[in-house]
């Protein structure tokens, strides 16, 4: 791409000036002509694949495709995704429900190859939502070169509410965060866990997680993430922590602290 984000700071002051900026910078990348032309080619091709196999055959429809979920870097490994896809995930055993990342569950259903699916690619609403997440993690992809921060912040505000508002219960939302790597990094520097976390058992690592959520946010339900407020407090404690880890060990906690009043605008 060759239009760029603008972030003129790091940590919760460019966070902010992201926030308010983003309508304008989104709408000036969304007309980057390489971006145009894969989304364009996307929409007028995508109704004719009818396999798995077609799909991962055309380069340009997998990269939209992929990226609409984050996937990009799996571009290459065609029989991977043609096997994601073909599985589907409605058995036990398909691929996507044997992979820890929650993102090739959602990548295999957009696309309905696996048995008793209902192929969606001729569906006009389906592949518009494609192409709508594409742009959407194309900007946000843009935005984490130049601060992979803030793509990690404006992914988790993009899924944090539809997933506390989904139809799961509190642990499988819960499990969800820990098997989204994005997600996961996200929640284990704003509770302020170590990655090491994930080597624990998985059901211990739920106890961690909603220990902390409990400690940092008042409560381990999942509903609190539903709001707008919800979100924000997260997003801050992460850019916090973050920042914190980032400024180093020779500055002093006082300094940090003020630093981080200084950027905040509070």
């Amino acid at each position: 791409m060759t239009l760029q984000p603008i972030i003129p700071a790091g940590g919760i002051q460019g966070w902010r000036f992201l926030q308010q900026t983003y309508d304008r910078q989104f709408s000036s990348f969304s007309k980057d002509p390489v971006l145009k032309r894969d989304t364009e080619y996307f929409a007028e091709n995508i109704g004719a694949v009818q396999s798995a196999e077609d799909l991962v055959s055309d380069r340009r429809l997998l990269r939209v495709a992929l990226g609409a979920f984050g996937l990009e870097d799996d571009i290459n490994n065609r029989y991977f995704v043609q096997k994601i896809l073909s599985d589907g995930t409605s058995a036990e055993d398909a691929l996507a429900n044997r992979l820890a990342d929650e993102r090739y569950k959602d990548f295999s259903d957009a696309f309905g190859f696996g048995p008793s699916s209902v192929q969606k690619t001729v569906n006009s609403t389906d592949m518009q939502n494609i192409v709508d997440r594409f742009r959407e993690q194309s900007f946000e992809v843009a935005v984490g070169e130049q601060n992979n921060d803030m793509r990690l912040a404006l992914n988790m505000q993009r899924s944090l509410k539809d997933l506390a508002t989904g139809d799961m219960s509190e642990d499988a939302k819960w499990f969800t965060v820990m098997g989204n790597p994005p997600l996961r990094q996200v929640f284990e520097t704003a509770l302020g866990l170590p990655s090491a976390t994930g080597q624990l058992d998985i059901d211990q690592q739920l106890g961690i997680f909603k220990d902390r959520a409990a400690a940092n946010f008042g409560s381990s339900t999942f509903a609190q993430f539903s709001t707008d407020a919800g979100i924000e407090d997260v997003t801050i404690r992460f850019l916090a922590r973050s920042q914190i880890s980032q400024i180093g060990a020779s500055v002093s906690s006082a300094s940090t602290a003020l630093i981080l009043l200084q950027n905040s605008n509070f």
